[in-house]
């Protein structure tokens, strides 16, 4: 018999997840958002014009450079760039958004550096990608799936070399620990290499699992975790577990698990294989 306590606590953790899965749904749906990128643009010396951006892009050892048309025009940080422009050296994995001219709410051009590489990538909300987008079918949520952990920090932070959904290139981060867990139903204890994420103390995990390829994105599956509390503990809940944007497009160089961290058990829970890619409703 389910007493009324737990019945309650049930429907405050559907609601609390369903809240949680429509915030993440308006964030995919952003008319900037990965959805909206058109193309993937990787630079050399010479510069090259692009037909869904404006003006002719190259990168050297002083940074990404962009020459414009006398017709041309970008918004970086809301002031008019004109003519020749370099934005610099980027760090890995930063980027730098510019609106494309007037039109600042229909374009923004992405310049970025990923795998070592600096990269162009335009963002229209008009993509069909984008406007085709409803949602993305996701297992029900069920608390049994939010399972409590315990974060095993290193004694100093390894770096990981993973790879990338876009074949030849590899990421490097730095991994803080592992998560330590025991999945439901007798799925037992594993161990996964974590990331740290993106509020201080956060951690990330990228994982794959027995239902990857079947009814979940194949590549990779990531989880955010909140920060450990004073006796390590953490709360691992996979009914959070999000596709990264190389789900729904190739034109996203995401980060793939690191090599361990695949659970033999079949994670029913989180998203599953988007409907742009076959997934089933």
């Amino acid at each position: 018999m389910t007493t009324a306590q737990e019945s309650t606590t049930a429907e405050e953790f559907i609601r609390a997840w369903e809240e949680w899965h429509a915030a993440s749904q308006r964030a995919l749906a952003d008319p900037h958002g990965f959805l909206a990128v058109t193309s993937l643009h990787w630079l050399d010396g010479e510069p090259t014009r692009f037909p869904d951006a404006p003006g002719a892009w190259w990168t050297g050892p002083d940074g990404v450079w962009v020459e414009l048309a006398a017709d041309e025009e970008l918004l970086l940080d809301g002031e008019p760039v004109r003519g020749r422009y370099g934005f610099g050296v980027l760090p890995e994995r930063s980027s730098r958004y510019a609106a494309a001219g007037e039109a600042a709410g229909e374009a923004v051009v992405e310049v970025a550096k990923r795998g070592g590489r600096d990269i162009v990538r335009p963002r229209h909300p008009g993509n069909p990608l984008l406007r085709g987008f409803t949602r993305t079918p996701a297992y029900p949520p069920d608390p049994r799936w939010a399972v409590t952990g315990r974060y095993l920090p290193f004694e100093a932070p390894r770096p990981v070399t993973v790879g990338a959904a876009v074949e030849g290139l590899q990421h490097v981060y730095d991994a803080p620990g592992e998560i330590e867990f025991t999945l439901p139903d007798g799925g037992g204890t594993h161990r996964l290499t974590a990331f740290n994420g993106y509020l201080p103390g956060s951690l990330q995990v990228l994982f794959t699992d027995a239902t990857s390829g079947v009814t979940t994105y194949a590549a990779n599956r990531v989880l955010s975790v909140p920060a450990p509390d004073g006796q390590g503990r953490v709360t691992v809940d996979f009914n959070r577990a999000t596709n990264l944007p190389c789900a729904y497009t190739d034109l996203a160089t995401c980060p793939l698990p690191p090599a361990g961290n695949r659970l033999p058990a079949a994670v029913e829970a989180g998203e599953r294989i988007p409907l742009e890619r076959g997934g089933l409703p």
